[in-house]
This record gives structure tokens, sequence and C-alpha cells, in this order.
């Protein structure tokens, strides 16, 4: 889904039982994209290029700034520059009280813990009647697989997307896990895909975060080839989703609302 290279080809020293040899590799491209909100700088995200406005509304999204497709007024990106400027239909009151949680976090202490269970709390359980196959489970992953293209070139990113019971809707390859969710995410709102009836699959870890960020869109199944935390297993549970961890080959753990996959 990107139009932008996520990768360069680098000249390295490579060394196999002491013996030197230089290689062209595949590195991937790292950028910093700083976040305009109303003309007021947000914040700077450490992204892959490709999907920028994506990017941006995912995280807007997930930061609870923006609920409905009617907020957004005007999207304008400079990729080259790495900036990029969102207007909104209305006010955005909650943004100071952001800065100032992200400030810490830029120094390594991490979200606040009251802001992070306020962020959990305040979200209501995912309504959805959502059911899907196991086979279907093992084929999304197949195909994540398939699409992980830079993956297989670099191992230097994360992997994401969004599947329908026939197949993948979108996806996105990024350095950040996060950024992969946001992109996939922003993408499905600014196209208005309806996401209770969807699945969002991983590459990595599912952390708490993320399942955060599943909730806000009111998605109901997550599915990895990794791990979940027991902090999203807790929320997972309380917020009616279904959470799918180690799903390789034909094996998969289902930790939260095992009602929501046919056995």
């Amino acid at each position: 889904m990107e139009g932008n290279p996520t990768y360069i080809k680098r000249e390295i020293l490579v060394c196999r039982d002491g013996v030197f040899e230089s290689k062209q590799d595949e590195v991937v491209i790292e950028k910093p994209l700083t976040v305009f909100l109303n003309h007021n700088e947000l914040a700077t995200l450490i992204c892959s290029p490709g999907g920028l406005p994506e990017l941006t509304v995912g995280f807007l999204i997930s930061e609870g700034l923006i609920q409905d497709r009617s907020d957004i007024a005007d999207i304008r990106c400079q990729d080259e520059e790495g900036l990029i400027w969102l207007e909104t239909t209305r006010p955005i009151a909650q943004t100071n009280n952001f800065l100032r949680r992200h400030i810490a976090s830029c120094c390594g202490k991490g979200r606040a813990g009251l802001y992070f269970i306020n962020d959990a709390r305040q979200l209501q359980p995912v309504s959805s009647d959502y059911q899907i196959g196991i086979k279907d489970l093992y084929e999304f992953m197949r195909l994540l697989d398939d699409r992980s293209d830079t993956f297989r070139k670099t191992g230097g990113v994360h992997s994401a997307a969004l599947a329908e019971k026939s197949g993948l809707i979108v996806c996105y390859e990024d350095i950040g896990r996060h950024n992969a969710v946001d992109k996939v995410l922003g993408y499905a709102f600014l196209k208005q895909i309806p996401t209770d009836d969807k699945c969002l699959l991983l590459s990595g870890r599912i952390a708490s975060e993320i399942l955060i960020k599943a909730a806000r869109s009111g998605i109901p199944l997550i599915l990895s080839r990794s791990a979940p935390t027991e902090l999203t297993i807790e929320l997972a549970e309380e917020l009616q989703i279904c959470v799918v961890g180690f799903a390789r080959g034909k094996k998969l753990n289902i930790y939260t609302h095992p009602s929501r996959v046919a056995l």
C-alpha cells in the first residue's frame, strides 16, 4: 500500500567464519514525521516512509483526539520534509494534556499509569457478533507473511493488516509496530470501512497499547504470530476482544473470548 520505498541498499562488510566479504544489503529507512494539529505542533513520530496521512489519522484516533470522519477538515503532507498538518472541524481541547503526557515518554519514563488506566476505563466493550473460522485465521497469517516483503529483505520492520473473510483489506510495514497498526486503522477510518466484523493482524507482541487502539476502532479480534502481555489479556477480557497469539503454521493460542473463533 505504500508509494515510497521502505528500504535502501547499502554497502556492508560481512564476516563468516573469519572471512570478510563486501556486499550490498537492504537496510530499512527511518524518518521523523512532525504532526501539526490545528496549526499547533503535536508530536514527532519516528516511522517508515509511506502511508503518512494514514499514520497521522490512526495516531490521533488511538489517542482519542478524533472519533468520526467528519472531524477531519483537511490534511496536507510534505513527505520529503517529514511534515504533516491536520485541521479538524471542531476544537480539540485535550492537546495540552496530551503534550504533557508525551514529553515524559520522550524522556524514557513511559506513559503515566493514571492516564493509561483512564484510557482503558473510558472505552466501551466492543459490541459485535463477529465469529471467524480457525482455518481463516491460519490463512490470514499466511497472507500477512506473503505481504511482509520489507521484513523478508531487511528483518527490520513490523507488519500489521486488517482482514475480512475474503482476505486482507490493507497491510502496512513500519519500523514501529504501533505505527504499522496506526497506518492500518487510519486507512480504515479514512475509507470509512466498518471494523466491527474485521480482524487486526500483527507480526509482533500484542501490547496493551495496541489492544486499546483496537478497542477505540471497535475491532473484535486481534491475531498475532507473537504473544500478548498479561495486561493485554486482562483488558481484552473487559473489552470483549478475542486475543489470539502464537499463530504459526497450524498452531495458535486463544487467550480471551474463544467464542469468537469457530473451532
